[in-house]
């Protein structure tokens, strides 16, 4: 059975760039649904933290909009591409995403449909809604209240957002719920217990994100051990989002640079960090910049929020939120690659 050093932030504050605090800690989402996939798979995941405190799950990640149940979000991805003739000129901000009202497409669309139209044609009709509101700014209830030949009342249409927005809720509680539930992110091992020997022991590293690695993953020395024990096996090293600032506590290599110099590499980007909270509030540093700075290759997606995992040799490396469930099958895939499994 591989082992998987499950690296969970333990960081509540990060310090903006006025100085101020401001809560943090890991992404819900990013931390349970790998975990689950990866004990799915048969992997014997070990929750560790720094400092052996428990992990505090980020307020902001536990927001609503982040936890779309799959049925809406992928209707609303499918929506999104009527949007412009190349998906690659679509530019969908976190706002658009949130505050217009867009996720509730699905259900609009089946109000149509029980009223008799066809399941295209109720596509159509709340795909063209939801380009004008995502182009006009406006309330995608609005935009479809004001055509009457719909037959849907404003209360109905208003009714499927609430219900929709009711639904993502009752997702971020339940993940909360599951997530509170593991014993180890109630008592996780402290990395900095964790002796040379202990670290070689494991197969794989993967750190979730949230904005909380910037604080106590980034230039953390034994995170560094952690890193070189793993490396020097070409085991696997995942991290997703704001995760990869823990590649910046990587040392150096005998030629003096980076571990990862050269590699390619994605993480949370500019475009998706100005579109946060925090980023709106104005963040000490940005990761993007600081891993380019470092050694990296940058890639990011074609677009913001989009699902985007890059894999260069051992490392392997999610974007955002989006590419959580990718991330993790990409590294159950490599730990059950046939030259490693030999090897």
């Amino acid at each position: 059975m591989s082992r998987i050093a499950y690296l969970v932030t333990s960081a509540r504050e990060m310090t903006l760039a006025d100085g101020t605090s401001h809560p943090t800690g890991y992404f819900a989402e990013e931390a349970l649904t790998p975990y689950e996939r990866f004990e799915a798979a048969g992997l014997d995941v070990t929750v560790i933290t720094p400092d052996g405190q428990p992990p505090h799950a980020d307020p902001y990640g536990l927001s609503w909009f982040f936890h779309y149940p799959d049925e809406d979000k992928d209707y609303l991805a499918s929506v999104v591409r009527t949007f412009a003739r190349d998906v690659d000129d679509i530019r969908f901000t976190l706002h658009q995403s949130s505050e217009l009202g867009l996720a509730a497409a699905r259900r609009v669309a089946g109000l149509l449909q029980a009223d008799g139209r066809p399941a295209a044609e109720a596509h159509r009709i709340v795909s063209a809604a939801a380009r004008t509101a995502w182009r006009q700014d406006r309330q995608f209830a609005d935009v479809l209240a004001e055509d009457g030949s719909l037959g849907l009342t404003r209360e109905q249409i208003q009714g499927a957002v609430d219900a929709q927005r009711a639904d993502s809720q009752r997702l971020a509680d339940e993940r909360r719920a599951r997530l509170d539930a593991i014993p180890g992110f109630q008592h996780p091992v402290a990395l900095s217990s964790l002796s040379d020997a202990d670290l070689d022991q494991f197969d794989a590293v993967f750190v979730p994100g949230g904005h909380g690695p910037m604080v106590d993953l980034s230039g953390n020395p034994d995170a560094g051990r952690l890193l070189a024990a793993l490396h020097r096996k070409n085991a696997p090293i995942a991290a997703l989002c704001h995760g990869p600032a823990a590649l910046l506590s990587a040392p150096e290599r005998p030629d003096g640079l980076w571990l990862f110099d050269g590699y390619r590499m994605t993480s949370f980007s500019d475009e998706e960090e100005v579109q946060t909270e925090a980023g709106l509030l104005g963040m000490a540093w940005l990761l993007d910049v600081a891993l380019m700075n470092a050694g990296a290759v940058f890639d990011d997606g074609p677009a913001a929020w989009d699902s985007h995992v890059v894999v260069d040799r051992n490392l392997i490396t999610g974007q955002n939120p989006g590419s959580t469930e990718a991330i993790a099958d990409a590294v159950v895939k490599k730990l059950r690659a046939p030259a490693r499994q030999a090897a």
